[in-house]
């Protein structure tokens, strides 16, 4: 069963001041932890889609091991970087869609919806009922996505009219999306444990390779000084 990985990184982040994948968190870029989550999860090929500010992105960040493209329609919403990555995936059973502004998702959390794969299958994680991200999505329904995507709804209009399993992630990882700087905050007991075990920084190293467990990785993801943060926000929209 071959899975992809495709991760929506187009956006301009405006309410948080700057493009969501060029924040920057314990070393790394957002873009940067969220594409090695999708390697270190097996995914192949992991497609990266691009638009704000593309060309900074690629000379900022370090994306080995995954298919970068650019979507010149990023700021019509996350439909039109839906269609393109599905487009770029090429042959594969299902893809995992993972937005980049989702920290808290864990290789657990990929792996527990890849365990559903299939090329029918519909899936996406919910965190105590709520739906969020990853979705997965089988190679059967990329037609009817690409076409249905538009605006920023993405899949939803098209999950609303199939059958989806739901698959509860919350007891694994945290599904919150990072809409501005202050959404990093109150993350300091978190932080203090994944310091203290800094993850590897091989993209493709996994949590098991690692000796952590992938909420260790997680968090060290998503540590970051939330001052550093707005920094960087600050930084970026005077570029």
């Amino acid at each position: 069963m071959r899975v992809a990985g495709l991760l929506l990184a187009a956006g301009a982040g405006r309410r948080f001041g700057s493009p969501k994948a060029l924040v920057p968190l314990d070393g790394k870029l957002f873009v940067e932890s969220a594409a090695e989550l999708l390697l270190s999860a097996g995914c192949d090929p992991v497609v990266v889609v691009l638009g704000a500010q593309a060309a900074e992105v690629r000379r900022r960040a370090v994306l080995d091991g995954v298919t970068v493209v650019d979507n010149p329609h990023w700021d019509t919403g996350m439909g039109s970087s839906l269609r393109t990555g599905l487009r770029a995936v090429g042959v594969a059973d299902a893809v995992v869609v993972l937005p980049v502004d989702t920290p808290g998702v864990t290789v657990d959390a990929l792996h527990r919806l890849i365990g559903l794969a299939g090329p029918g299958v519909l899936a996406r994680a919910t965190y105590d009922g709520e739906i969020g991200h990853p979705v997965l999505i089988g190679s059967d329904h990329f037609t009817g996505v690409v076409a249905s995507a538009a605006g920023d709804q993405g899949a939803r209009d098209y999950l609303r009219a199939n059958t989806v399993r739901l698959v509860e992630c919350a007891d694994i990882a945290d599904g919150a999306d990072v809409d501005r700087p202050e959404d990093l905050r109150g993350q300091g007991r978190a932080c203090t444990a994944a310091r203290a075990h800094p993850p590897a920084t091989t993209s493709n190293t996994s949590a098991a390779h690692t000796g952590q467990s992938s909420e260790q990785v997680t968090a060290s993801a998503m540590c970051a000084a939330p001052a550093a943060v707005e920094t960087a926000a600050s930084t970026t929209q005077k570029q």
